[in-house]
């Protein structure tokens, strides 16, 4: 053997031992990488399921409710992966000034005793989960609240020409269903709050909202001072917009209505617009802002459930969702307040069952 082929025999064995080590410090790196990744995704998905609170309304409410719909399976595409479900969806969805912690009261909160229910909406999605109508309940109607288990133990009484929105105060969600259960004669799937910071966060997750005004509005009371036309609204103006009254029409919670539904399709059309699946960060700031303020059934109570039901409406467009208000006229007793219009509003849940 030649002094070239020790020489070269040496270079060779260098070479393979820095290959061999950048190749270990390449794999530990990666390693390292994933083992990182797997604990911040391990870590945001704990981070936003505790997010969630939820309330157990089939075992509180038990059988006296409207009967459920029955489902006939669908044939999954996959034996190991379970289709997503087609079935129609009843859906309450209440808006509350539940106000306890600070950002709730700045947003204009108070006691945390004092929580109602603001805003109220039955959401109906057909069956396919592509179309669906948004049916709002007027607060300020006068029904009939039922007798209402409450978690300390006992149970509410019933009251007669009861605001709809005391449903909410008397006996939290538990009660809000159950009374509208009542009233519709049509049981409700899911149950599904949001908070007024939560809102207001989520609006700001999705970069504003565009709402265009038919009219002048200046409230002192929500701070919303809007001239009539175009607007991108932050989720504190979004808030204010959903909360105002007293700078539209009559100054009555029918003017209020109309605003919080044109909201209703201005998210649907941002969430449609801006590109989620693409952008994991934004995906993750829109996932941690629904998430803060919710409170679900606990059939909705994980984000598993949650991200199930989202896929599930993914051929939902905003175009595709209709708008309503429940039929009502001016109760006779007071006219500050509604009762339901019939037969209109019989019809209307009827259409939904």
């Amino acid at each position: 053997m030649t002094g070239h082929e020790e020489i070269g025999d040496e270079g060779r064995r260098r070479r393979t031992g820095r290959r061999s080590v950048v190749l270990k410090t390449a794999g530990l790196t990666l390693a390292g990488a994933l083992v990182l990744g797997s604990a911040v995704a391990g870590w945001a998905y704990w981070h936003l399921n505790n997010n969630i609170k939820s309330v157990d309304i089939n075992n509180a409410l038990g059988d006296d409710r409207p009967a459920k719909a029955v489902v006939t399976p669908s044939a999954s595409a996959s034996a190991t992966e379970a289709p997503l479900p087609t079935e129609a969806l009843n859906i309450l969805v209440l808006g509350s000034d539940s106000r306890s912690g600070k950002e709730n009261k700045a947003l204009g909160g108070g006691d945390s005793g004092g929580a109602r229910s603001d805003t109220a909406m039955v959401v109906h999605i057909d069956p396919g989960r592509t179309t669906a109508t948004v049916v709002s309940i007027p607060r300020d109607t006068l029904v009939t609240r039922p007798s209402c288990p409450l978690p300390s133990g006992g149970e509410t009484a019933v009251a007669y020409n009861a605001m709809f929105n005391s449903a909410y105060s008397v006996g939290g969600p538990v009660c809000a269903v159950k009374t509208v259960e009542k009233m519709t004669n049509v049981r409700m799937d899911h149950y599904i709050e949001i908070d007024f910071s939560g809102f207001a966060k989520l609006v700001d997750a999705l970069g504003g909202v565009d709402v265009t005004t038919g009219q002048d509005i200046d409230d002192d009371l929500s701070h919303l001072h809007l001239k009539k036309g175009a607007h991108h609204l932050d989720g504190t103006q979004a808030l204010a917009l959903a909360r105002t009254r007293h700078g539209i029409g009559d100054g009555s919670d029918l003017g209020r209505i109309g605003l919080q539904q044109k909201l209703v399709k201005a998210l649907l059309e941002q969430m449609a617009r801006i590109s989620l699946l693409t952008d994991p960060a934004k995906l993750y700031r829109v996932a941690d802002a629904a998430t803060a303020g919710l409170t679900t059934d606990t059939g909705l109570d994980s984000l598993n459930e949650l991200m199930r039901l989202g896929q599930s409406l993914k051929g939902l467009s905003a175009d595709n969702a209709r708008t309503v208000m429940m039929p009502v006229l001016p109760a006779p007793s007071d006219h500050n307040r509604v009762v339901a219009r019939e037969p209109g509003a019989s019809t209307l849940w009827e259409s939904l069952r």
